[in-house]
């Protein structure tokens, strides 16, 4: 008899010990995305100057004066100096293969200055590529649309993706027959800000651009936790 006493007390505590366990592990952990798309109002050019000489100095100085008149149109088309930023400048040797197969001899040297310009007002973008182009500009790299205060809309997508993790959190839990307790943590994912489109083009076809901005997106991540009731 004390045998079977015993071993039902040991039954018993072990349930009362199992049961703080089983609450600490009633949670449920869901993710949730929130993305917003509007206009930009930002874009983002890189353009560039190459140049070519017989010496280093000679195609230094070439790439100068060239660069020098792209700075010029950029700024009559209203760029100010603050959205013009040098993003490369390489000086290279240009190689000749001799016929007589010997060893390589350089031939000159390329320069190369690259530009990030920023342009504000978009609807004078087109305008502001053709003066680069068609006055010192060679090398178009890209261009990019953006949001000049990204915070609204990001903002905005954060709500939007805690507003989507409770959601599903909800369907979850009813769907098991469990009613959602509160909040445990939260935590915002990485970046997950959608890519925009680039454009690529030769100078030679960017005499007249015609561009189109349509629409950026926004996006953010949460990954939440909540207790579970019964």
């Amino acid at each position: 008899m004390r045998k079977l006493t015993t071993g039902i007390s040991v039954l018993i505590l072990t349930a009362l010990l199992t049961v703080p366990a089983m609450a600490d592990n009633g949670r449920i952990t869901v993710t949730g995305e929130g993305r917003v798309d509007g206009a930009p109002d930002l874009a983002t050019v890189m353009l560039g100057v190459t140049t070519e000489g017989a010496t280093a100095a000679e195609a230094m100085a070439a790439n100068s004066i060239k660069l020098g008149m792209m700075l010029e149109q950029l700024r009559t088309g209203g760029i100010e100096d603050r959205d013009i930023q040098t993003s490369g400048l390489s000086l290279n040797p240009t190689w000749s293969q001799p016929q007589d197969g010997t060893a390589p001899k350089i031939a000159g040297y390329q320069a190369s200055n690259q530009l990030t310009v920023r342009v504000r007002a978009l609807d004078k973008l087109g305008g502001v590529l053709d003066r680069a182009v068609s006055d010192g500009a060679n090398t178009f790299n890209g261009l990019t649309f953006g949001l000049s205060d990204p915070a609204p809309a990001l903002n905005e997508a954060r709500k939007r993706a805690v507003a989507d993790a409770m959601s599903r959190a909800r369907v979850l839990v009813g769907a098991a027959g469990l009613t959602l307790g509160p909040v445990v943590s939260i935590a915002e994912g990485g970046d997950m800000g959608m890519p925009q489109p680039m454009y690529r083009m030769d100078a030679a076809a960017a005499s007249t651009v015609p561009v189109a901005a349509g629409e950026v997106s926004t996006s953010a991540s949460v990954t939440m936790v909540f207790e579970l009731k019964d």
